[in-house]
C-alpha cells in the first residue's frame, strides 16, 4: 500500500504577506487558502505551497524546494519576465536527467522548476 501522497514546500518569510504578493505578481500564484500575518497557504495550478512567518534572514536564504513541472521553457521564458530568475541558474538540461532552472523569491527562498528530459 501506498501512504505518500504529496509533498507541500513550506518555505520561510520575514513578511508572510508581502511575499504572497510578490508570489502573486511574480510567479503568478492565483489560489489563497489561507493567509494572516504568521503563515500562508497559497497555490498555483496543481502546487501549493505553504509560508511561514521567521525573523532571521537565515532560513529563507538558506531553504530551497524542487517543483516538477511541464513546458518547462514556457515556464522559464515566463518569469525570466519577472526578473526572478537565480542569475547562477538558467535554463539547462542537467545530467541527473531534468531540464531545470532556478528562481528566487522576495525573501531569498530558492525555488528549483524541472522537467524530466
Amino acid at each position: 500500500m501506498e501512504h505518500l501522497q504529496r509533498a507541500v514546500p513550506v518555505l520561510f518569510a520575514l513578511d508572510v504577506r508581502k511575499s504572497v504578493t510578490f508570489y502573486q505578481e511574480k510567479f503568478g500564484f492565483d489560489k489563497q487558502g489561507w493567509v494572516d500575518d504568521h503563515y500562508a497557504v497559497i497555490g498555483r495550478d496543481q502546487i501549493e505551497l505553504h509560508i511561514a512567518k521567521c525573523n532571521d534572514k537565515i532560513f529563507p536564504e538558506n531553504t530551497s524546494c524542487y517543483i516538477h513541472v511541464t513546458d518547462v521553457d514556457g515556464l522559464y521564458a515566463e518569469l525570466k519576465k519577472t526578473g526572478v530568475v537565480h542569475p547562477n541558474g538558467p535554463l539547462g538540461n542537467k545530467p541527473w536527467g531534468l531540464r531545470e532552472f532556478s528562481a528566487l523569491d522576495g525573501e531569498g527562498n530558492l525555488l528549483r522548476f524541472g522537467q524530466k528530459l
